[in-house]
């Protein structure tokens, strides 16, 4: 696909925050949000502010509002036979996923989890333990940073009820093979749930043609309001307790799952995004988008990227002082979440010197706190992280190496 200057100016003026003076190129932390987003936003609460559910006009459209979100997420991940659950965060869902999975599990269970992953989706898995849930380790290669197929074999047993895994790490950026690992985990009986929030700003997700049995990622690094999605399986969801009060039936779905509710605003936000991707996709609004356009949409915005994460991963790779902890490569085999160590600066320092540039990064260890400890990093210093999405341009980024040239001198 030929990205035109025309192009990549259309993405940014659909952004309010671009037209400032700070280059964002911290997006795996939160992404900025296109006027679409925000216009929704502002239209629900100065138009239909209201608890759900009530029975008159404003209340019954209020609710509608929300269901459509829910099915417009469903659409984006390709997830028609599930259910999705909304949520403030993808750290709570996950949470909530693990307390509603105890009373399916009996002690001596196991649960494998991914030592590249997010504490979000290690943290909730290891609080079973209490329960007499056994955890077990998915190690990486420290000198690859891959994380075998052959690596999760050797952990998976008849006892293996969970196994759960990033589709990319927030700190390496590298894409595994989802629909591999998910294979090997159901052939030994146990479900999988994948934590999908540095994958899904870059590329399509399809839960479908992957096999997952719960994908979640957070809105708020797509483009949206901060939220989080959950997808789950019509198979798993018979296996939850959820936590919503006990006079909510169980088959009311997601609504056992949602205790609370989900933010209205933010769901009126969720349906913001459909009408950038229908632009995206030159469909017009979210009326005329389908699972189709939303594939499109995704094209788009990967090859506005790759040229940008070539540039940058090239130009690290060629300077000897610099460890790239991820693919040393900027291909298709992973996203724009880069990130790198200095053999003589640390990343704190280097963090502060492009700050001072009107550049947004980032250092630490990236809520990849096990992975930190495997690399041999001390995590509170950690890596530099550069995170970089379709509307940074060729020019953010040669203003970003120019500042690292003076930063690592």
């Amino acid at each position: 696909m030929d990205v035109t200057p025309e192009l990549r100016a259309r993405i940014r003026a659909a952004f309010p925050a671009l037209s400032g003076d700070t280059v964002f190129l911290e997006n795996a932390g939160g992404s900025q949000v296109p006027a679409a987003v925000a216009d929704r936003m502002r239209d629900y609460m100065v138009s239909s502010y209201v608890q759900l559910g009530a029975g008159y006009e404003l209340s019954r459209r209020a609710t509608a509002l929300v269901d459509e979100a829910h099915d417009f997420v469903g659409m984006l991940v390709n997830g028609s036979d599930g259910e999705v659950v909304l949520g403030p965060s993808t750290s709570v869902l996950l949470r909530m996923l693990a307390d509603a999975w105890v009373p399916a599990l009996s002690p001596g269970d196991e649960v494998v989890v991914a030592e590249i992953g997010h504490e979000a989706n290690i943290g909730p898995w290891k609080r079973l333990e209490r329960h007499g849930v056994r955890l077990r380790w998915w190690r990486m290669d420290p000198a690859t940073c891959d994380s075998p197929l052959d690596s999760l074999a050797e952990v998976l047993g008849e006892r293996t009820a969970i196994v759960a895994f990033p589709h990319v790490s927030n700190l390496l950026g590298g894409i595994l093979d989802v629909a591999a690992a998910t294979r090997l985990a159901h052939e030994a009986g146990a479900r999988v749930v994948v934590d999908g929030v540095a994958y899904a700003p870059h590329r399509a997700v399809d839960v479908a043609a992957w096999g997952v049995d719960v994908y979640a990622y957070s809105t708020y690094k797509v483009y949206g309001p901060h939220m989080a999605a959950m997808w789950v399986s019509r198979a798993t969801l018979g296996e939850l307790e959820g936590p919503n009060h006990f006079f909510i039936p169980d088959d009311e779905l997601p609504y056992k799952l949602e205790l609370g509710g989900p933010s209205h605003e933010g769901c009126a936000g969720i349906l913001g995004l459909g009408d950038y991707l229908a632009g995206l996709a030159g469909v017009g609004d979210a009326a005329g988008l389908d699972r189709t356009g939303v594939e499109r949409a995704f094209e788009v915005m990967t090859a506005c990227e790759l040229p940008l994460q070539a540039r940058l991963v090239d130009y690290l790779g060629s300077r000897p002082d610099v460890r790239i902890i991820g693919p040393p490569s900027g291909g298709p085999e992973r996203v724009g979440t880069i990130s790198f160590v200095h053999s003589s600066r640390s990343s704190r320092e280097i963090t502060e010197l492009v700050d001072r540039s009107g550049i947004a990064i980032r250092h630490g260890h990236m809520y990849a706190y096990h992975l930190c400890r495997a690399l041999g990093l001390d995590p509170d210093d950690g890596v530099v992280r550069v995170s970089l999405v379709h509307y940074n341009t060729p020019d953010e980024i040669e203003r970003l190496i120019g500042v690292l040239d003076r930063a690592m001198e």
